[in-house]
């Protein structure tokens, strides 16, 4: 594959001697509009790279938050061609952050996955992360994903052993996305001395960069998870966020979109100093 704004994005980290803030957003929550003007306002905020759910009514390896902000989305009307004009949208103000979608394979499935590849692409998103497709069927989407010229992110959880770990890298690209806990998204962070050696084990096996995620949540966990990681991934306490703004009608307040920022601008600040010591 040529280089990719995902590609780009890490090594510009790396350059600044710091790991990469992957941010976490439902695309439609509360509603498209206050969901986009979410999305516009990441980058500015800190975000190096996003990752836009997309929104799909059994999410089964999401925790409840993530759930819920699902079905907020749902409830306000949110399809796929939306979540793709929400890209579309963004590409006008922002030629350089990366953009991953990242939910189910059913919603991409009922599409075709050549047809969704061809739309992601032309919509200017860089990667696609597809937790319900293993690398066994690597011809359903991974490969039209990279022909497209789509990064396609593979997951490693701390029971992907060392035979596993080839197969689930095989055909990766962009970045490892490495789930530091097993269970569902909004899981309390894992014992950091394991991530170091997770993270240094997955190193051992690819050139590719490391992201790890589930359960950060604070700066000062961002701080310790980058220490080694290139790249700390946060969403449920965006999302989390999200829902804390809202009025007692789910609807959207003019505190929304700052409660994410500003949250967000916290994270980075953790992240840049994740290798000051």
């Amino acid at each position: 594959m040529s280089e990719t704004r995902i590609d780009r994005r890490f090594k510009a980290c790396a350059a600044a001697g710091r790991p990469a803030l992957v941010t976490f957003i439902t695309a439609g929550d509360p509603d498209l509009a206050t969901s986009q003007a979410v999305l516009d306002a990441l980058p500015a905020a800190g975000a190096d790279v996003i990752e836009l759910g997309m929104p799909f009514s059994d999410p089964m390896a999401e925790g409840v938050p993530i759930q819920q902000a699902t079905q907020r989305a749902l409830k306000s009307g949110q399809t796929m061609d939306k979540t793709l004009q929400m890209v579309r949208a963004f590409r006008q103000k922002d030629a350089d952050t990366p953009i991953v979608l990242m939910g189910y394979y059913n919603p991409i499935y009922v599409r075709d996955p050549k047809n969704f590849v061809a739309e992601a692409r032309d919509a200017g998103v860089d990667g696609l992360i597809v937790v319900d497709i293993p690398p066994e069927a690597d011809d359903e989407l991974c490969l039209p994903a990279l022909e497209a010229g789509l990064n396609f992110i593979r997951l490693a959880t701390p029971t992907t052993d060392d035979r596993r770990l080839p197969a689930v890298l095989a055909n990766t690209s962009g970045f490892v996305y490495y789930v530091s806990v097993t269970g569902i998204t909004g899981a309390a962070i894992a014992n950091t001395g394991r991530v170091t050696t997770a993270v240094n084990r997955i190193k051992g096996h690819t050139r590719l960069p490391v992201a790890v995620g589930f359960g950060i949540k604070t700066a000062d966990q961002a701080a310790m998870i980058g220490k080694d990681a290139d790249g700390v991934v946060v969403g449920t306490v965006l999302v989390n966020a999200i829902r804390d703004s809202l009025d007692d009608a789910g609807r959207a307040t003019d505190r929304t979109v700052s409660a994410v920022t500003t949250l967000v601008s916290d994270l980075a600040g953790g992240v840049a100093r994740a290798r000051s010591a």
